[in-house]
C-alpha cells in the first residue's frame, strides 16, 4: 500500500488538478478574508471570540469564509476521486499494476489514504494562512479555546470533505466511465446541497401542515424540516459549523421566547458544543467508512483483464 501510497501522492502534487484546487482554495480564502475585514471593521471589540469572527463575519456583499469552504470542500473531495479507479481500467494500467507484487486492496487503500493526506494538507495550510494573515488584521490574539474550536473544525473538514471523496471513488469503481462517475457525484451533491433545502419545507408541510399557526403547530413544522434536512450531509456540516464557530448558539433545535428569556447570554463551553455536534460526527463519519466500504467491496470482487 505504502507504494500506491507514495505514487499516487506523487501524482497529485505533480498535477495541474491539484495546482488549479489549491490556487482556487487560496483565492477563495483571500476572498473570505476580504469579506470579514469589511464585516468587522468598525465592529472589532477584544471580549468573546473575537478571533473566530474571521471565518464567520460575512461582508456587506460577499458570504463569510466558512459558506465558502463549505461550498468548496466537496468538489475538491469530488475532484481528487472521481477517476481514481475507472481511469486505469480506461487507460490499461490497472492490469500492469495488479501484475506487479502489489495486494489488490492497497491499490485503492493507497489512493483514498493520499486522497486524504492531500485534501488535509490543503486545508490545513489554508486555514494556517487565514490565521496568520487575519492576525496581522485585527491585532487581537487567539485564545486558547478559539485555537481547539479551529482544529476541531478543521478536523470536521477533513470528515466532510472524505465523504465526498469516498463517495466519488464508489462511482469510479462502479462506472467505466470518468464522466459518468463525476456527474454522478454532481448529481448528488445537487441533490443534499440546494434541492433538499428546496423540498424539506413541502415534506414538512404534508408530514405536520400548519392548518392554524399555533405556536406548537410550528414547532412541529420546523422540527419535520429539520429530520428532512438531516438527512443532508450538508446540512450536518452547516449545524457543525455553526456550533464550533458561534459559540453563542445554545441549540440546534427550536428554543421558544419563554426558554430564551430565562437564557444567560453567554457563549457555551467548548464541551457543551462538542456534546451538541457528537451526533454530527458519528453521522458523517459513519457515511464516509460506508461509502468508502462499498467501494471497497465491489473493487474487490470486480474481474481485471489484461489490455
Amino acid at each position: 500500500m505504502r507504494t500506491i501510497f507514495r505514487k499516487e501522492l506523487a501524482d497529485y502534487f505533480t498535477s495541474w488538478r491539484v495546482f488549479i484546487l489549491f490556487m482556487l482554495v487560496y483565492g477563495i480564502s483571500a476572498v473570505g478574508l476580504w469579506s470579514a475585514h469589511q464585516g468587522i471593521r468598525g465592529e472589532l471589540t477584544t471580549e468573546g471570540f473575537v478571533f473566530l469572527k474571521l471565518f464567520t463575519t460575512q461582508g456587506e456583499m460577499l458570504p463569510s469564509l466558512t459558506t465558502f469552504i463549505s461550498f468548496l470542500v466537496p468538489w475538491i473531495g469530488i475532484a481528487l476521486g472521481f477517476d481514481a479507479i475507472n481511469r486505469e481500467y480506461s487507460s490499461g494500467t490497472m492490469s500492469r499494476v495488479l501484475s506487479q507484487p502489489v495486494f489488490r486492496d492497497g491499490v485503492i487503500n493507497g489512493k483514498f489514504l493520499a486522497g486524504i493526506v492531500t485534501l488535509s494538507l490543503m486545508m490545513f495550510v489554508t486555514v494556517l494562512i487565514v490565521s496568520g494573515i487575519g492576525l496581522s488584521m485585527i491585532g487581537v490574539p487567539p485564545t486558547p479555546e478559539e485555537i481547539i474550536r479551529i482544529f476541531i473544525y478543521l478536523f470536521f473538514i477533513i470528515i466532510y470533505g472524505s465523504f465526498w471523496m469516498g463517495l466519488a471513488i464508489l462511482f469510479s469503481v462502479i462506472t467505466k466511465r470518468t464522466a459518468t462517475s463525476f456527474l454522478s457525484s454532481f448529481a448528488l451533491w445537487l441533490f443534499f446541497s440546494i434541492i433538499i433545502f428546496l423540498i424539506a419545507p413541502a415534506i414538512a408541510s404534508t408530514v405536520a401542515p400548519v392548518s392554524v399557526e399555533t405556536e406548537a403547530a410550528l414547532i412541529k413544522n420546523y422540527q419535520a424540516q429539520q429530520t428532512v434536512l438531516r438527512f443532508s450531509p450538508s446540512y450536518l456540516f452547516s449545524e457543525v459549523t455553526t456550533v464550533l464557530l458561534l459559540p453563542l448558539v445554545r441549540s440546534l433545535g427550536v428554543v421558544t421566547m419563554s426558554q430564551v428569556a430565562r437564557m444567560i447570554p453567554n457563549p457555551i463551553s467548548l464541551g457543551q458544543s462538542l456534546l451538541l455536534i457528537w451526533p454530527h460526527f458519528t453521522s458523517l463519519l459513519s457515511l464516509t467508512i460506508v461509502c468508502f466500504a462499498a467501494s471497497y467491496v465491489v473493487f474487490m470482487r470486480q474481474e481485471v483483464r489484461p489490455s
